[in-house]
C-alpha cells in the first residue's frame, strides 16, 4: 500500500534588516526630448518634414524636368502666390462650403434611417439591404444622373456628397448600436427610457466608436468625390472649387498648380482629421476610457 508523502513544513522567514530596502524609480522623469517626441502632433510633422524633404531632394539632386514632377519649393511658391495674390481661397471656400451642406445632409437622413432601424425590424431589413446595394457604388458613378436630374450646380454636387456620406455613416451606426450589451439596454429601459431619449442616452455614448468612425470613412468618402467631381464640372462649366483648379491647371499645362492643388487637398485632409476628429476623439472616447 503506497504512502503518503510527508508534509514538509518549511520554517518561518523574516528579514529584519530593511534599511537597504528601496522600491527604486517608479516614474522616470522624461528628457525635454522624450516630452516632444511623445506629442502625437510632433511625430506626424515629422513625418511630413521626410517626405517633403525626399520629394525636394528627389526633383533637385536627379534634375527632374519642372514640367513632368516639380520640386517641392516650386509648388509652394505656386500655392501661396494663388492664395494670397490668386483667386485660390475662394476656390477652397467654394468647395468647404459644398462640402459641409453634403456631410450635414448626409449625417441627417443617416440618423434617420438609423432611428427607423431601432425601432423597427423592417428599417433594420432596409439599411442591410439599401448599404449592400448603394455602398459599394462609387458616387462618381452617380454624376451622369445628378447632371441629368439637378443640372450643373452646387445641387448635383450635394447630391453625390450625400451618397457618399449616407451609407458609411448609416452602417458604422447600425453596427454599433447592434453591438452594445443587452446589460446597458436594459438598464436605461429600467429607467424608463424609450425612443429618441433611449438612443440618445444609451446608445449613441456606447455606439459612439463606431458612429466615429464612420464619420471619419463618410468624411474621406465625400472630400475625394467631391474633388473628382469637380474635375467634371469644370471642364462642362469652366466653374468650381479646387477639383477646378487642378482641372484649370492641367489644361494650362501648369503642373506646379496641379500639385500646389493636390498639395492644398492633402493639407486640408490632414487638418479635419487631426484637429477636427482627433479633438473629438480625446474629448469622448479616449475620456470614457472605450479607447487607448
Amino acid at each position: 500500500m503506497d504512502t503518503l508523502p510527508q508534509l514538509v513544513i518549511r520554517p518561518e522567514f523574516e528579514n529584519t534588516d530593511i534599511k537597504d530596502a528601496h522600491t527604486g524609480n517608479i516614474a522616470v522623469e522624461l528628457s525635454i526630448v522624450e516630452k516632444i517626441w511623445n506629442i502625437n502632433g510632433i511625430r506626424k510633422a515629422v513625418i511630413l518634414l521626410g517626405l517633403v524633404i525626399t520629394w525636394q531632394i528627389y526633383t533637385v539632386a536627379l534634375d527632374v524636368e519642372p514640367l513632368m514632377f516639380p520640386s517641392f519649393l516650386f509648388s509652394l511658391e505656386r500655392l501661396l502666390v494663388d492664395l494670397f495674390t490668386g483667386d485660390l481661397i475662394f476656390k477652397i471656400w467654394f468647395s468647404v462650403k459644398v462640402l459641409l451642406i453634403g456631410y450635414s445632409a448626409g449625417m441627417a437622413i443617416a440618423a434617420v434611417l438609423v432611428l427607423w432601424a431601432t425601432a423597427s425590424r423592417l428599417g433594420s431589413d432596409f439599411i442591410a439591404t439599401a448599404t449592400a446595394m448603394f455602398n459599394p457604388l462609387p458616387a462618381i458613378a452617380m454624376l451622369p444622373l445628378a447632371m441629368l436630374w439637378f443640372g450643373l450646380g452646387t445641387a448635383s454636387l450635394v447630391f453625390v456628397l450625400i451618397h457618399s456620406v449616407l451609407w458609411a455613416v448609416a452602417l458604422n451606426t447600425h453596427s454599433g448600436f447592434k453591438n452594445v450589451t443587452e446589460t446597458l439596454k436594459m438598464i436605461g429601459e429600467n429607467y424608463g427610457l424609450r425612443g429618441v431619449p433611449f438612443v440618445c442616452k444609451v446608445l449613441v455614448p456606447a455606439a459612439f466608436p463606431s458612429i466615429l468612425s464612420g464619420m471619419k470613412v463618410g468624411w474621406a468618402f465625400a472630400w475625394r468625390t467631391l474633388i473628382g467631381a469637380e474635375l467634371v464640372f469644370g471642364a462642362s462649366s469652366g466653374s468650381g472649387g479646387l477639383g477646378w483648379y487642378i482641372f484649370e491647371s492641367s489644361q494650362n499645362i501648369e503642373t506646379e498648380g496641379v500639385f500646389a492643388g493636390l498639395f492644398m487637398v492633402i493639407l486640408i485632409g490632414i487638418v479635419v482629421e487631426n484637429v477636427v476628429f482627433r479633438n473629438v476623439e480625446l474629448r469622448t472616447v479616449n475620456r470614457w476610457g472605450m479607447q487607448r
